[in-house]
């Protein structure tokens, strides 16, 4: 989800493989081409007579945390009782569509739930994948190919077998007509496939891409029936309100386009019995109510209209959990800790747009938001600054740059600034916490405006050679978010900078977005912990007009040159270097401006949810492992709590 105190739009995917569980909003465009994918673990793996590698899961970089012999992950509670309904609020624009793997039309939340893929990550582990779908799969040691044997008993929801012909559709119309960031990348990695039998399907790789960078890019890929979709009439692209079949553990039970949709678990799902399943999916339903404001959103749950909340405002968590259900016990409030890598969010500049063309100007720019005072005064100091795009991990660009980095950045030195070895890792100085504008950060910036050519006008406004004023609009669906702008447009308007604050509806925003028309915008660039191909699709050349992750548009050889060699790093250490060394330029080059992030989860609930006593560090998992206690449940409906 988006961290805190920021308008919400869809999550997209992380470095890693995700089951439906992990993840609330769609679309999850690309999310197996965002990857950080795979060599070969010394568990769960044996080699066959005919010389391929034959496993059940695979790890990037040491041993799988589970080998041939688990009966579940560690972390769920393989008791679990079943039963109930787990019900939250989306207050974030509506929907229309059920297909989440189509730029028409906005599609709803949790419309990636139907569907799974072949292998599955877990909640505890970095970089390794299962088998789900599949029983093995096969490889050579130079993984030329990697051939899938899906499991027997596979099933559709509808209750038709699932074939690999149905794995081969739905790799090829990604392929083909999915999103333009399965088009634009998915050939990068997978050259073709090709069914071997019904059972068995064989993808074949570029042998360009990776070798950490393939297995799991196919294994990754969701699969829906091929019959369902020739059966709607609809192209693949057509919005649609009917999902696609596919093979998870919920089916839809209802749907009312913009104000609710009802998920129920498929009695005769396939997968029951499978160690990877034990203790989860535990909600006979989960239903989604859909409100117009996060105003809105939180009086429906004092009220009992839904009973599990994730908060995402620091001011709403400081001020507005004082209401009876919570005072008298009904409702729980717990901080619960947040292991992952910050969120990314941040204020995205427009590198399309001329007037911040100069990396001078939009460190200006940076310069006059007021981190610090916005997180005493409108925050409560709940937070911490985003300065790295790998923020609160080991691989943050700090100092200047090592050995082993200029290893790696000094083949490149005719694509990079000088300012990347000449300079400690790019941050914005501390602000000052006690007064909106800070001079000292003022005279800085309009230091930088001044070299890159802009002077200030009888006006005050600066403006360029040919008489134009520097204009900066920040776009924002979220009434909530304007007391966050607002100060920030006035800093830059103290300086001579034409900044605005323009708020338009959540549909507005996005085809705004789409459309790459806008200044500044609030959105993510969330990293994984072994990135791969998909860095492609956030920073690289190839993402710039077409991927929907890469907002700033950025273009920039050597980064390009950057994101290979992370991608084709083989070891953990090389990895690690190759980047800090990307984030070091990244920051470089000012495409954004880091808002900030909170290390734990803040959530209410209504005193029924249980959850294991050793949470997982990369998953709140609520949707995945969490349940509900019956007699709790039974106790709250008795006093007419919801």
């Amino acid at each position: 989800m988006y961290d805190h105190d920021a308008p919400k739009v869809a999550v997209k995917a992380q470095d890693k493989v995700q089951s439906p569980w992990q993840a609330l909003a769609l679309p999850l465009a690309g999310a197996a081409l965002v990857l950080g994918l795979s060599v070969l673990s010394t568990k769960a793996q044996e080699v066959g007579e005919d010389g391929l590698i034959r496993a059940s899961g695979i790890s990037t970089f040491g041993e799988l945390a589970y080998g041939p012999d688990a009966t579940h992950l560690d972390y769920v509670n393989p008791d679990a009782p079943r039963g109930g309904e787990l019900s939250f609020a989306w207050s974030s624009g509506s929907f229309d569509s059920m297909h989440p793997y189509s730029r028409i039309g906005r599609a709803a939340v949790m419309s990636s739930v139907f569907f799974e893929s072949l292998l599955v990550g877990t909640a505890d582990e970095i970089g390794s994948a299962y088998c789900l779908l599949c029983e093995e799969f096969a490889y050579p040691e130079d993984r030329a190919y990697v051939i899938f044997t899906l499991r027997d008993e596979v099933r559709f929801s509808d209750g038709t077998p699932m074939t690999a012909q149905d794995v081969l559709f739905s790799y090829e119309i990604l392929r083909d007509e999915g999103l333009p960031s399965f088009r634009a990348n998915i050939p990068n990695t997978i050259e073709s496939a090709e069914v071997i039998d019904d059972r068995t399907i064989r993808f074949n790789f570029n042998p360009d891409a990776p070798l950490r960078d393939r297995i799991q890019s196919a294994g990754g890929l969701p699969v829906f029936s091929q019959a369902s979709h020739e059966a709607s009439g609809l192209a693949f692209e057509d919005s649609r309100l009917e999902p696609l079949v596919g093979s998870a553990p919920y089916v839809l039970g209802e749907v009312d386009p913009g104000r609710r949709t009802v998920f129920v678990r498929d009695d005769d799902y396939w997968g029951e019995d499978l160690w990877l399943t034990q203790g989860r999916h535990n909600y006979d339903s989960i239903r989604i109510e859909y409100y117009g404001d996060s105003l809105a959103a939180f009086e429906g749950f004092t009220a009992g209209n839904y009973t599990f909340r994730q908060e995402s405002s620091s001011q709403a968590w400081a001020n507005n959990y004082d209401f009876p259900a919570l005072n008298d016990g009904t409702v729980i409030r717990e901080e619960l800790p947040d292991g992952t890598i910050a969120s990314g969010q941040a204020f995205m500049i427009n590198l399309r747009n001329p007037q911040f063309q100069d990396v001078r100007v939009r460190s200006a720019i940076a310069h006059m938001f007021n981190f610090e005072w916005s997180n005493e005064t409108l925050f409560y100091g709940l937070y911490s600054p985003i300065v790295s795009f790998w923020e609160n991990t080991w691989m943050e660009a700090e100092g200047l740059p090592s050995e082993a980095e200029l290893e790696i950045l000094e083949p490149l030195r005719d694509m990079l600034p000088e300012t990347v070895f000449t300079q400690e890792a790019y941050a914005v100085p501390l602000s000052n916490p006690d007064r909106a504008l800070d001079r000292r950060q003022s005279r800085r910036a309009t230091a930088l405006l001044q070299e890159a050519g802009w002077t200030a006008g009888d006006d005050g406004m600066l403006r360029n050679a040919d008489g134009e004023t520097l204009d900066v609009e920040f776009l924002n669906s979220s009434p909530l978010f304007d007391r966050i702008i607002n100060p920030y447009v006035e800093n830059l308007r103290a300086i001579g900078v034409n900044a605005s604050l323009s708020r338009v509806d959540n549909a507005q925003l996005q085809q705004r977005q789409r459309d790459a028309d806008f200044d500044m915008i609030t959105d993510h660039f969330p990293m994984g912990y072994e990135p791969g191909s998909g860095l492609r699709q956030y920073f690289g050349s190839i993402g710039a007009d077409e991927s929907l992750f890469n907002v700033p548009g950025l273009a920039d050889e050597g980064i390009d040159a950057l994101i290979e060699i992370v991608v084709n790093s083989e070891t953990r250490e090389e990895l690690d270097v190759a980047v800090t060394a990307l984030d070091r330029v990244l920051r470089d080059r000012v495409i954004r401006v880091g808002q900030w992030y909170n290390p734990n989860h803040w959530v209410a609930y209504y005193d029924m949810y249980r959850y294991p006593e050793n949470l997982p560090p990369y998953s709140l998992g609520f949707l995945d492992f969490w349940w509900i206690d019956p007699e709790a449940e039974q106790a709250l409906r008795d006093q007419g709590a919801f």
